[in-house]
């Protein structure tokens, strides 16, 4: 009687169907060499026993693994709504992913390490912290792909949103309601975070609103974004754009907490239109990252360095969108 834990083996479904272990396998790999009949009993013991090949032992005998490497921060909503977007996109080219998390004790050079024993074949990298010339030294092993950052080196290709245009999107849109008094939330050092300020100090000048403009300290995590809101509440605009949607909703928690009616007093738009984002008690207005487009870009780049089809670098710039909800209104609240 076979375990209840052990996985079945080739050699259990010989012996159940009275054949030889090489006969399985010629069955398994749909290989020449079976007769019907044969081959039709061996799939069915197969099926009974709950066999199943074991495709990535096959492909390491074969020097290869089919597997991706995606190195995400659990810290980020956004990174959960990207992840299954890659899924989709590696299943439809027949790769599959393995993933490494970046947490508050584990840094992204334990997790790209952790991949690296994995044998993938490329690594996908969520935004990151790691200086170029480290990313080159791994790029020079097997191919790297850069995600929401900018990183220039010849061996590094790069997928990445119009961080600038999105920021620009935000304070277009609260412009047109009729805003004047925009505040920023950035998001201190992380990669896209000086981009996206820039969009935003870009798009006040075109405004011819330079007097205006009032940049706080943040970052990515909902506690910056309170922390932001905390600095506000003295002098409150009538808008602001934040880094992301986490630190967001941080920041509506407390303008909500002290009185605030959002969007009636403070009008706020996000970035990345995160799936929470969506929630009915959130309603989030948005700059929203293209995560099809993005993903898509990502698995065909680092597919077609692994296969061979390019050497040139490339770096691919998605434009993102405006996603208008609930929290953005008029300065006099109609």
């Amino acid at each position: 009687m076979q375990s209840a834990d052990r996985r079945t083996t080739l050699a259990d479904v010989a012996a159940e169907a009275g054949v030889s272990v090489a006969l399985v396998s010629i069955v398994m790999r749909g290989a020449p060499g079976a007769g019907a009949a044969t081959r039709e009993r061996v799939l069915k013991v197969a099926r009974q026993l709950g066999y199943q090949p074991d495709s990535r032992a096959r492909l390491l005998r074969s020097g290869r693994t089919r597997l991706l490497g995606v190195v995400f921060d659990v810290r980020h909503p956004f990174h959960d709504d990207l992840l299954t977007g890659l899924y989709d996109a590696a299943g439809r080219v027949g790769y599959e992913l393995t993933l490494s998390a970046v947490t508050p004790r584990r840094n992204e050079r334990t997790a790209i390490d952790g991949l690296l024993q994995d044998r993938c074949e490329a690594l996908v990298l969520f935004g990151g912290r790691l200086r170029t010339a480290e990313l080159a030294t791994i790029a020079a092993r097997l191919p790297v792909v850069a995600m929401m950052r900018g990183v220039r080196h010849r061996d590094v290709d790069v997928v990445r949103t119009d961080d600038p245009l999105g920021s620009q999107q935000a304070v277009d849109h609260l412009v047109a309601l009729g805003h004047r008094d925009i505040a920023h939330v950035d998001g201190g050092l992380i990669h896209g975070s000086a981009e996206r300020r820039r969009g935003y100090y870009e798009a006040m000048r075109r405004h011819g609103l330079a007097d205006q403009v009032r940049v706080l300290s943040g970052g990515a995590g909902e506690e910056d974004g309170a922390r932001a809101a905390a600095g506000l509440l003295a002098s409150p605009p009538t808008a602001v754009t934040v880094f992301n949607d986490l630190s967001a909703a941080g920041l509506l928690d407390v303008l909500r907490r002290n009185g605030l009616d959002v969007p009636g007093d403070i009008s706020v738009v996000g970035y990345d239109d995160s799936s929470f984002s969506r929630l009915a008690h959130i309603d989030l207005t948005t700059v929203a990252q293209d995560v099809e487009a993005m993903a898509a870009g990502a698995i065909s780049r680092a597919v077609e360095r692994i296969e061979g089809a390019v050497v040139e670098r490339r770096e691919v710039v998605i434009a993102p969108r405006l996603v208008v909800r609930g929290t953005t209104g008029r300065p006099d609240g109609r």
